[in-house]
């Protein structure tokens, strides 16, 4: 690109698309490097530079490499390019991490040093509500606060009971996630509740919760599995949703939904990290 007011461009409008992405900025250089401090490149999903340039094949690999990464588990990465000698003197090998900085060896004939800072830019992790009740309308309202994208699954007729929505779907069919994080709650309150699960389930989601009883949630997933629905699809199926804080309220029951979802998304990425 012609300059960094064009990729700032291009970064907005891959915001606003959802689509996941990686921004690779120099912010350092040593001796002679082709790119300069400032330059951006921006990295698609599948690994490769769509935008912008950060210099030639010397940092390459490295960049793309931990670009991919970072898309994998939400972290940003900073690496330095050293050439070998350079690498030798501060007593590391390429690909040691140190003090949160990865090395890499630069063999190009610049010999020449870059700092190249990656960061994932990835969609806000959604809350999915599959049906029209008052705790689904609470779910969806508190989930907006808290900072998720919110989706409605729920016949056309319903969704004027939700305001400020991201998203609205006419029936309980979910679309493609976009590789976000997806939370998905099940309160159809009897209509349609066989049907809703059917569709929670054949969706890729991080987490599946049933509003509604344990018994009848039991009753459901032995139709469903009846039906040809495999049974480590039902396993991972939340019922009650929610945790138990003694909610009874259709407010005070979103809560305790909305705290399970953030307990599961916050655990898992501490689990990430101590891999």
């Amino acid at each position: 690109m012609d300059s960094g007011t064009d990729i700032l461009d291009i970064v907005s409008a891959r915001k606003a698309s959802g689509a996941p992405f990686a921004l690779a900025t120099v912010v350092r250089t040593v001796a002679a490097t082709a790119a300069k401090a400032g330059a951006k490149a921006v990295i698609s999903s599948d690994g490769a530079i769509s935008e912008g340039w950060i210099g030639g094949g010397c940092a390459r690999a490295a960049v793309l490499k931990a670009a991919r990464e970072a898309l994998a588990d939400g972290k940003p990465r900073l690496i330095s390019v050293q050439p070998p000698d350079a690498l030798q003197d501060h007593g590391v090998a390429p690909g040691v991490e140190r003090e949160g900085v990865r090395f890499a060896a630069n063999m190009c004939p610049s010999q020449g040093t870059m700092d190249i800072f990656i960061e994932p830019v990835l969609p806000h992790p959604q809350v999915v509500v599959i049906g029209a009740s008052p705790v689904a309308a609470a779910v969806a309202a508190l989930a907006k606060r808290v900072g998720f994208k919110t989706l409605i699954c729920a016949p056309k007729a319903d969704h004027s009971e939700f305001t400020e929505a991201d998203q609205y779907v006419d029936g309980f069919d979910l679309p493609d996630s976009n590789r976000m994080r997806r939370f998905v709650v099940v309160s159809t309150q009897g209509r349609g509740d066989e049907a809703a699960l059917r569709a929670a389930m054949s969706a890729q989601s991080d987490y599946i919760a049933f509003v509604g009883s344990r018994k009848k949630a039991e009753t459901l997933k032995a139709k469903l599995f009846a039906s040809g629905v495999a049974s480590a699809a039902l396993d991972r199926l939340k019922a009650p949703a929610g945790l138990d804080i003694g909610a009874i309220t259709p407010d005070e029951i979103a809560l305790s939904i909305l705290a399970e979802i953030v307990e599961v998304r916050r655990r898992s990425h501490a689990l990430e990290r101590s891999i």
